[in-house]
Parts: C-alpha cells; sequence; structure tokens
C-alpha cells in the first residue's frame, strides 16, 4: 500500500472500532514502506495488513482486516500470507483479539500475555511536579536508548515522528539528567488514546498519566492499552476509576523477546506494537 492506500485501511480501523489516531497513516507509512499491503477485487479494495519490519531481527503485524462483504473467500489468507512472507527470518508480534487465538496458533504464534483496554477522560489540568517536560526539550538520544527496554529493535524514526505529531503531547519525567518515564497521548478518531506509558516506579506513571489527562479536552474519552501481567498498571487503572474494556492477545512467532513488562504501563498502539 502507498500512503493513500494507507489511510483506506485506517478508514477501515475506524469502521472496526479500533479508533485509530488521527495521524496515524503519516507516521505508520515511514516504519516500513514496502510492509503495507492491500488485496483488490475488481480494481476495488477487497483486504489489508501491515506486516513492518524494524530492524533484521523482529516485526509486527496489524490492520488485519477484509471487507465485510468479501469475507470468506480467502482474501484475507492472501494478504496474511504477504505479510508473513514479507517478515521471513523475524521474530513477529501481533496484537490480535481474543477469539482469533487459536487462527492465529495455526501460523505458529503462542500466547505470550494479555492486554486490557481502559477507559479514563479528560480532565482539568493540575500543577504539574517540576521534573515533568516536554519530551521535544530533553535530548533525543535519552529517550532512544530508554525506549529499548520496551522495544525489540531501536525505533528512532518512529519516534521523532510519534512525539511531535500535531493534536498530541508527549511528555517525560526528567531528573538528574535521567529519563525516568515517558508517555504519548495522540488525538483519535473519537477521544484520544496515551501510549505508550512507561515509568520506573508506579509514582512516576501516576504522575505522567494525570498530566497527560491534563492535555485533553474536559471529559473527553482517553484510552489506554494495559499489559495484563503489570499488576502495577491494573491497579493504577482502578485506583483512578478508569473502565476496563475489551482484551486482546500478544501473541509471537518464534522466541518472545525480551521486554520489560513491570515498566510498560500502557502500550504504544495494537496496530505496530
Amino acid at each position: 500500500m502507498n500512503r493513500t492506500q494507507l489511510g483506506t485501511a485506517l478508514r477501515w480501523a475506524e469502521e472496526e472500532g479500533w479508533n485509530p489516531g488521527r495521524h496515524d497513516g503519516d507516521i505508520f507509512h515511514p516504519i516500513d514502506v514496502r510492509g503495507h499491503f492491500m488485496a483488490s477485487l475488481d480494481g476495488q479494495p477487497a483486504a489489508t495488513i501491515s506486516g513492518l519490519r524494524y530492524g533484521t531481527s523482529y516485526g509486527f503485524v496489524g490492520l488485519y482486516i477484509v471487507r465485510p462483504d468479501l469475507r470468506g473467500r480467502g482474501l484475507g489468507m492472501a494478504v496474511w500470507k504477504a505479510a508473513l512472507e514479507h517478515l521471513r527470518g523475524c521474530i513477529v508480534g501481533l496484537d490480535g483479539v481474543v477469539e482469533q487465538q487459536h487462527n492465529y496458533r495455526r501460523s505458529g504464534f503462542d500466547l505470550a500475555w494479555h492486554n486490557r483496554r481502559y477507559q479514563a477522560v479528560g480532565r482539568s489540568p493540575q500543577p504539574r511536579d517540576p521534573r515533568i517536560v516536554k519530551l521535544t526539550a530533553i535530548p533525543f538520544e535519552a529517550l532512544a536508548v530508554y525506549d529499548r527496554a520496551f522495544h525489540p529493535e531501536p525505533r528512532p524514526v518512529f519516534l521523532q515522528a510519534w512525539i511531535q505529531q500535531r493534536y498530541g503531547m508527549a511528555l517525560g519525567w526528567w531528573q538528574d539528567g535521567r529519563l525516568k518515564g515517558y508517555g504519548v497521548v495522540r488525538a483519535c478518531a473519537n477521544g484520544h488514546k496515551i501510549g505508550p506509558l512507561c515509568a520506573d516506579t508506579p509514582a512516576i506513571a501516576e504522575a505522567l498519566l494525570d498530566a497527560l489527562l491534563g492535555c485533553v479536552v474536559l471529559r473527553e474519552p482517553v484510552y489506554l492499552d494495559i499489559p495484563e501481567p503489570n499488576r502495577e498498571a491494573i491497579s493504577l487503572a482502578e485506583r483512578q476509576g478508569m473502565v476496563a474494556g475489551f482484551p486482546t492477545a500478544r501473541m509471537y512467532r518464534g522466541p518472545a523477546p525480551r521486554i520489560d513488562l513491570p515498566r510498560q504501563y500502557a502500550l504504544t498502539a495494537l496496530e505496530i506494537g
């Protein structure tokens, strides 16, 4: 898919209720310009998928959608095979609906953990701890190094775009010349999403969460996809009065990469890992 065709996939994702970000297409496409696939039937878009390579050893599958009126004809399997072929030689991850786990297992994927989507709301801005700063105000290399604990491969080009997107805010906890946590909130088709949210301590995570929620219009919905193995993150969501939503399954084909889940309070985006 070119950038315009990826826009079609994201529109379908919105119709499916996945609630993509307003600028996801501009940010997702450059991650791997050869990793977005579309099947056509009679000259019309029929199915989509992304199989994005990060470096040489890791890939992620997302935006796997077949047009509703064309399901059951094998078009989904066609794009699925194209994406996995593009990711040959990589450990491959995905965040899928729980009901499809058995189908992903047939392609060699194993369950690593479950995520749970939680809903909060925007709130009135409160005075911030002075250690909370805009990420664009600190050395980018500090962010790139910190992020390596939460993603199997470096992703500097993506991070540069992610923290500077319009209608978003990226904040970090900067203390003694070191980054000790960061989070990003972005505008979506419905409300906002926070992701990632990473922090060295629960207190830092909660302070960043409060600050990010204060960047959103009062009472507007805000969503987070929290990895369930991080019990501190679940406790934080419940303490904040968030509403639990649908679960997803993080699965990998190949050995599960090492990710610092105890410090990861919200995933980046289900479409890209």
